[in-house]
């Protein structure tokens, strides 16, 4: 079931559309995921941008566990690092801006 959009925090469906296909895809071996994957986004960008613990997210998403999980295996496989360098380089080429050389 699909949260409805309540807070500041939580993508538009124009942000998700560039988000989405960033992120890995689903194991296609196990159990299927029990949480929409915009939901558990959703989440991490609440507490990110809240500061709160994650045990103090709001119930209306899934729960913190799963989402610190996935929080933590997106950084540790570097998603997360990915996706705001190439987020970076989306908005430098819309302004004109070249893109800097990395080592």
């Amino acid at each position: 079931m699909d949260r409805v959009r309540r807070y500041p925090s939580d993508l538009t469906d124009a942000e998700w559309e560039i988000i989405e296909p960033m992120l890995p895809s689903p194991q296609w071996m196990g159990r299927p995921e029990k949480h929409p994957r915009r939901a558990v986004v959703d989440a991490i960008l609440y507490v990110v941008r809240t500061g709160c613990a994650w045990r103090y997210l709001p119930v209306d998403f899934p729960p913190w566990q799963t989402v610190y999980a996935h929080f933590t295996r997106l950084n540790r496989r570097g998603v997360t690092e990915r996706i705001l360098t190439e987020l970076r380089e989306q908005v430098r080429l819309a302004h004109g801006r070249h893109l800097a050389s990395l080592p």
